[in-house]
């Protein structure tokens, strides 16, 4: 199968091309897609046009690569959660173009009637999936909610993630399900390029506001208890995307931690993290935190700096963090910001590789990263960023390697922590 160019007009129509075909890029030369990469755009994904950017085919005649001339847009379209990609969008970029807002940008092509791309489904879970998502039901329990506690600071913020930002975590808090997010920090160690909640003057704007009106315990307890009461295999989890770095708040957290668990055994208290304070996670897991999740966009230390770009701690301070909570018997999980032409090096996966072994990870989970591929493309240099081996061969070499490695997208409860990894990719 070879889709055809996707592309849009001034107003955002959006149209297949008649004759050219649809290219991509794993970070080498442009060309056609593998058919056993190309999956139909899922089900709940958004479709974005690229200002400043030409659209780019390939002619099936000649095998020559065009720029589209002419007043159009390159298209993009945006995975629905649980979904990676596996190729880059090609376009021409112009020199006047702005930087593309913080969404992870995948071409689109069209055949027998239907939208194309490179994807895979990595967790089969439906946790986020938009069509489950009954937007009238939630804001009549936002309401009930704070009716019912009107001073917590938590839940106020949760309404405004859930009503203001359509943030499907705070959603799930809402209809008494799944994971229940707990934002505390207003304050962050790192500089992240594609940080979501602040951005620096000048820059592109992020996608919402951090949290300023940070809970104490008792009300992050409150949340966190009533959540594990009525979700079966419910799960709280500090670090969310409207916050800084919670560790930096770890005597709140863990005060918190300590609350919780003098009220209930039940349910898995989890912490999203950049791991950055090995101490701090420690004190946690002795309070009761049983599971972490480390964001990196990369196990080189080097590469990992370029993005993150910390300000008092340094990459041995995050592999500590991984070993301290697998000492406590807990679960670890890495956040991988997989972005095609740098985590597929082979200098990459035998860093990962390498960093799995280290810290003992138990689950891989799989995340598209949100940024301006130019920018980050840039950001990396020449050196770092090329024609890798591909996302899905990376993963079955770490499968190979490590046979119990799970992948996924969400974190998991306690009861599924012995698990055996499961399949790779999964259908949708």
């Amino acid at each position: 199968m070879a889709p055809k160019l996707v592309f849009a007009d001034e107003s955002g129509q959006i149209y297949d091309h008649p004759h050219l075909l649809m290219v991509g890029s794993g970070g080498g030369a442009p060309g056609l897609i593998d058919s056993r990469e190309l999956s139909v755009v899922p089900k709940g994904s958004d479709l974005y046009t690229l200002p400043g950017r030409q659209p780019v085919g390939m002619d099936p005649d000649t095998g020559e690569i065009v720029v589209l001339e002419g007043p159009y847009t390159a298209v993009s379209v945006f995975l629905a959660p649980a979904w990676v990609r596996l190729r880059h969008p090609v376009f021409e970029t112009q020199p006047d173009a702005p930087v593309l807002p913080l969404f992870a940008y995948v071409f689109m092509g069209f055949a027998d009637g239907q939208f194309w791309t490179t994807a895979v489904r990595v967790d089969s879970e439906a946790r986020q999936d938009p069509w489950t998502f009954d937007l009238d039901k939630i804001a009549v329990n936002v309401s009930a909610r704070r009716a019912k506690s009107p001073n917590n600071r938590m839940i106020a913020q949760l309404e405004k993630c859930s009503q203001e930002y359509g943030c499907r975590a705070a959603q799930n808090y809402f209809l008494g399900r799944f994971e229940a997010p707990l934002p505390t920090s207003e304050g962050c160690n790192a500089a992240c390029v594609g940080c979501i909640s602040l951005q620096p003057p000048g820059s592109f704007e992020a996608a919402h506001e951090r949290v300023v009106k940070h809970p104490d315990p008792e009300e992050i307890a409150e949340v966190a208890l009533e959540h594990i009461a009525r979700v079966e295999h419910a799960i709280v989890s500090f670090g969310q995307g409207c916050e800084g770095e919670p560790l930096l708040r770890a005597e709140v957290l863990e005060e918190a931690v300590r609350l919780i668990r003098s009220k209930t055994d039940k349910g898995t208290i989890h912490l999203n993290s950049n791991a950055s304070l090995p101490a701090a996670v420690d004190r946690l897991c002795r309070a009761g935190l049983q599971s972490l999740r480390i964001s990196m966009n990369s196990a080189d230390p080097e590469t990992y700096a370029r993005y993150y770009r910390p300000r008092s701690y340094d990459f041995a301070d995050v592999a500590e963090s991984g070993r301290t909570i697998k000492r406590h018997g807990g679960f670890l999980s890495l956040n991988l910001l997989v972005f095609p032409g740098v985590n597929d090096l082979e200098s990459e996966v035998q860093k990962l590789e390498a960093f799995i072994e280290d810290t003992g990870a138990d689950m891989i989970q799989m995340r598209n990263l949100n940024v301006d591929p130019d920018l980050y493309r840039e950001m990396m240099g020449d050196e770092r960023y090329g024609e890798g081996m591909g996302l899905l061969p990376m993963m079955e070499r770490l499968r190979a390697r490590f046979p119990q490695l799970r992948y996924g997208y969400f974190n998991p409860p306690h009861q599924s922590f012995g698990d055996a990894a499961g399949p790779i990719c999964v259908s949708a």
